[in-house]
């Protein structure tokens, strides 16, 4: 599996030759997010406001004002959690075309609860205006940012950073609220998202060895979530759906498929893999998802559950893991 390195870096540089009125805000995390070579080269469009989040999220809002595209760059869990009151008065109550770049989202930082975005989804589902969309691979890092500068409007982006794999093809980008179809099948359906996709990849391949049929599904738009591909996967699930994702499943994606699944009333069962109402401690990435129970084997458990039975998957059954932790910050 190949690893690409720093695509957000040579993404953004991308998007700002096309567009001049783009500008990239930090908030002393230029190097950690990725921008360093932004500031190298555009420094009269790079604005560091310190450790000052909610500054930030308000010179955002009054750039936007202006006719500026205003990209912060920032952890995530500083996106949401530090400055909610200013992203919703300041850029979604006005409907500004605020872009959020919030890295290492979920369990991907071993720098413990302090820095862990865990319940991001949950809270910013509510925030009405704000699209979601949460990144699996080097092929969505590529296109999310145009996703989101073309969404015209406040966008929260759960960006990687780094070494990420790429799972798929580089001339498939992402589409907005258009879930990514990487298996077909009637027994199980899995929407993924996030790491855990590679998780779900590595299940899915030792589930089908077994001979069950799997509809698996990368969800990158979090919010809207109307996409007619996932009523479909639900409605013919044989055994019903899991869903698995780098965070708590309460407000997440589970919570998101299974508001979907009233909604069109589709009687299946919902299995929810992701943290169970906990707060994460700090650790590997690969540790944290094998403790907390968001791997390939939870998910194997997960389908276990569903179908009422033994599937006799073993660990040594699975794909080695393919990606990669990183501790530094």
């Amino acid at each position: 599996m190949k690893l690409e390195t720093n695509t957000h870096s040579k993404n953004i540089l991308r998007l700002a030759e096309e567009h001049p009125e783009l500008v990239v805000l930090s908030a002393d995390l230029g190097s950690s997010c990725e921008v360093k070579e932004f500031s190298q080269k555009y420094p009269d469009r790079y604005i560091t406001t310190g450790i000052a989040e909610q500054n930030m999220c308000s010179w955002a809002a009054g750039l936007a004002r202006e006719g500026f595209r205003p990209f912060l760059h920032t952890f995530s869990v500083f996106l949401y959690r530090r400055i909610l009151d200013q992203l919703e008065m300041s850029v979604a109550y006005p409907n500004l075309p605020v872009v959020f770049c919030g890295f290492v989202p979920g369990i991907t930082t071993p720098g413990g609860v302090t820095h862990q975005s865990t319940n991001d989804v949950g809270v910013l589902r509510t925030v009405p205006n704000l699209a979601i969309f949460d990144v699996g691979d080097a092929t969505d890092i590529e296109g999310v940012l145009d996703m989101a500068y073309n969404y015209n409007g406040p966008a929260y982006i759960r960006q990687l950073r780094k070494s990420v794999p790429r799972l798929f093809p580089a001339n498939e980008p992402i589409q907005f609220n258009h879930a990514r179809v990487i298996s077909e099948g009637t027994d199980v359906t899995i929407l993924s998202s996030s790491i855990c996709t590679e998780e779900a990849m590595r299940a899915t391949a030792a589930l089908k060895n077994k001979g069950l049929s799997i509809q698996h599904l990368h969800v990158s738009t979090l919010k809207p979530f109307t996409d007619p591909q996932v009523v479909e996967a639900c409605q013919k699930a044989k055994y019903g759906v899991i869903t698995i994702e780098n965070g708590t499943v309460i407000g997440g994606l589970g919570s998101a498929t299974a508001d979907l699944m009233a909604e069109h009333g589709i009687g299946k069962r919902l299995v929810k893999v992701g943290l169970q109402d906990t707060y994460s401690h700090g650790a590997s990435k690969m540790f944290l998802l094998n403790h907390y129970k968001m791997d390939a084997e939870a998910l194997i458990n997960a389908v276990e559950d569903l179908m009422g039975k033994d599937l006799g998957i073993k660990a040594s059954d699975l794909e080695e893991i393919r990606f990669e932790d990183y501790y530094e910050v």
